[in-house]
């Protein structure tokens, strides 16, 4: 369901580096790209110092290369240095050479305020991207009405670990709003959005301590999958949302049940498992989930609230 708001940071800067050139690929571009790579590789490997530092050599010799600038920023984020951050993703925003490349680079801007888990900012900029998107809506009008729904689901994604719940609903019901307006939308894409504003208030009803309400969107879910229009690979998020239900509403050993049959790799979840276990009085098990959650190194919503979350758990 939120696989598209995962977008890899190497095709982030590719678009950034060539978004100045129409019909030729400008000099230097392989050796841009490939500080991208190595940096990522670093960060993988954990060694955030020897990443930045990668990216600062390039600042070095381009100090106004988006790409770089959007690259220390993000890596900067994950070391928990977000005021830090968000200098080098200033400079990435005015830096962009074309409108689509200021919305990624605006996206990312709101992922660095994701991090501190600032819900206002993180929708802010996430409104900017959106306004972006709706000036395509001639041009792309698929892919512009998809976009916005999309940007407003990331924002609230944000908004609901950050407690702010009445915002996260009207962030969620923009975006369910918005990606119906697709013109001659398929039925798939349409269960789809359905889906997904069922997620949402289901969560957003655990989190108030309405389990009857939570259960009334579970089962609405659940009948939109069972009509077998939506992609299959949606499936994947249903004991997701059946164990962060039961996790919100006390019931913890359905929500250890389920949300061990969701996605494990992601780190997310894993901070969901994590706390499920700290309730069944499981700290040891707590704390195995937490140190892989703590590794994330993405840069979108899983992580940004993981990351943070299970570091502080670890002390």
């Amino acid at each position: 369901m939120h696989s598209a708001t995962s977008v890899s940071r190497l095709v982030f800067a590719a678009a950034l580096v060539s978004a100045a050139t129409v019909c030729a690929q400008p000099p230097g571009m392989e050796s841009q790209i490939e500080f991208i790579r190595q940096g990522r590789q670093l960060e993988r490997d954990g060694k955030l110092e020897d990443a930045l530092a990668v990216y600062r050599k390039e600042l070095q010799a381009s100090p106004d290369s988006p790409a770089a600038n959007s690259a220390a920023g993000m890596v900067l984020d994950l070391m928990g240095k977000g005021a830090e951050a968000r200098k080098y993703l200033a400079r990435a925003i005015d830096a962009a050479p074309t409108p689509q490349a200021k919305a990624q680079a605006q996206r990312t801007m709101a992922m660095s305020y994701a991090f501190e888990g600032d819900c206002n900012n993180t929708a802010k900029y996430e409104q900017m991207v959106m306004d972006y998107w709706a000036t395509r809506r001639n041009a792309e009008p698929h892919t512009a009405f998809y976009q916005q729904g999309e940007m407003a689901n990331e924002a609230a994604r944000v908004c609901i670990e950050s407690g702010d719940l009445d915002l996260a609903y009207q962030l969620y019901k923009k975006g369910h709003d918005a990606g119906l307006q697709e013109p001659d939308i398929k039925p798939d894409r349409k269960d789809l959005w359905e889906f997904r504003w069922e997620h949402a208030q289901a969560r957003i009803a655990a989190r108030r301590g309405n389990q009857a309400e939570a259960q009334k969107h579970v089962a609405a879910a659940k009948a939109i999958l069972d009509r077998g229009v939506i992609d299959k690979s949606q499936t994947q998020f249903f004991p997701y949302l059946t164990g962060y239900v039961a996790l919100y509403t006390g019931d913890y050993k359905t929500a250890l049940e389920d949300l061990q049959k969701a996605n494990q790799n992601d780190p997310f979840i894993q901070c969901l498992i994590g706390q499920t276990y700290e309730k069944l009085g499981d700290q040891g098990k707590a704390m195995e989930y937490y140190r892989k959650a703590a590794g994330a190194t993405a840069h979108n919503p899983p992580a940004a609230y993981a990351r943070p979350f299970a570091r502080k758990k670890l002390g």
